[in-house]
């Protein structure tokens, strides 16, 4: 079900401010438990629809990158977020990630979701971040699904086994009736046999069937939507192995090539200011390149690609220029925007109280 809050505002009810003196702490097995009272989808898809009306504040990330000493690429990001409307939330998400923490068979990213009071600004909660990170990603992914795909999802390719797939995957599991394949891949076949052991009985309960591929061209083949969820940086996905009218949701940073997004007959981003702003990410590298601009501003060359527009642009019935659904590929390449962070940690701690879960650390 959809949780709402009360009090207005982000306020806690009787009182007009959230007090300074405790820190609501909630750890990641009582965000776990506040997630499940949510309706996330609908929260991801009602915070594009206030992006798209111009109701947030997405400011540019703070990145910090390192290599560390055995020579893993680490990074920290720092991104704060404000949604206002009747229900005003603002905070942060701190989301660190390593490499090789792989390897120390701990997960790659971890990180704290802060959350601070509208009118004095003071913060007032603070939980485990990746889950909600994790979450928020995927019920994105899955409302850009059902506001694009042009029929329901039969065959789903997933590429890289973490645990965003596995958020994914619960996620699609749990809303689309009539999906009946799962064709996976990872570059490293131990974390695709136990991705398919771990949901393989539930999926089979929802008549699914998970199969392990031999490489990212045989998962991607045939299916309606592809989702690639891995930390490469080179791409290696061909429009060719695409189904003509195919979804892609381009979660992780390079594994379409850019012939994909060049040929693509739409390209929606969730904000495209954050992606033209990043160096690092394809679609921010094409745009320096002068491969890509917005379909609003003068092409910079006669091949350039137009962006069609913003998920929110689509969710609130605006539909910007661009091929039809059916009409040809389609790719969606969500940034990942610190307001689905807030906006989800805020139902979070409504949902946490009405459990009466959470801790009040001193301050």
């Amino acid at each position: 079900m959809e949780h709402h809050i009360k009090g207005g505002k982000g306020h806690s009810e009787g009182s007009g401010f959230h007090s300074s003196h405790t820190l609501f702490y909630l750890t990641r097995a009582e965000v776990a438990q506040a997630l499940e009272q949510i309706d996330v989808v609908s929260v991801a898809a009602d915070t594009l629809r206030a992006h798209g009306r111009g109701d947030t504040t997405v400011p540019d990330e703070a990145y910090m990158g390192w290599t560390t000493r055995d020579g893993h690429s680490a990074r920290n990001l720092n991104m704060p977020g404000f949604i206002d409307g009747p229900e005003q939330a603002i905070g942060t998400k701190i989301i660190n990630a390593s490499l090789g923490n792989i390897a120390r068979g701990i997960p790659r990213a971890d990180g704290i979701t802060l959350l601070f009071d509208p009118e004095t600004a003071h913060p007032y909660a603070m939980m485990d971040a990746a889950l909600i990170s994790a979450t928020r990603t995927a019920a994105v992914s899955v409302a850009a699904i059902e506001a694009l795909a042009p029929r329901p999802v039969e065959v789903l390719g997933l590429i890289g086994c973490g645990t965003q797939s596995d958020t994914h995957l619960r996620l699609l599991l749990s809303r689309h009736a009539a999906l009946r394949t799962v064709q996976v891949y990872d570059r490293d076949p131990s974390y695709a046999a136990a991705f398919a052991e771990r949901h393989g009985a539930v999926a089979a309960a929802h008549g699914v069937k998970i199969t392990v591929m031999s490489d990212a061209e045989h998962a991607v083949r045939g299916a309606d939507v592809v989702i690639p969820l891995t930390t490469v940086t080179e791409g290696y996905i061909r429009h060719a192995w695409l189904r003509p009218d195919a979804v892609v949701v381009h979660v992780s940073l390079d594994d379409l090539l850019p012939e994909v997004v060049l040929q693509a007959s739409r390209l929606v981003v969730d904000d495209w200011n954050l992606v033209r702003s990043d160096p690092r990410r394809l679609l921010g590298r094409m745009y320096r390149q002068g491969s890509l601009y917005w379909h609003g501003d003068t092409p910079p060359g006669p091949a350039a690609k137009a962006v069609d527009g913003e998920l929110g642009s689509y969710l609130n019935g605006e539909v910007p220029s661009g091929g039809r659904p059916g009409e040809g590929v389609t790719v969606v390449n969500p940034f990942g925007m610190s307001v689905q962070d807030v906006a989800l940690a805020h139902r979070v701690v409504a949902a946490a109280r009405e459990l009466g879960s959470g801790t009040h650390l001193a301050r």
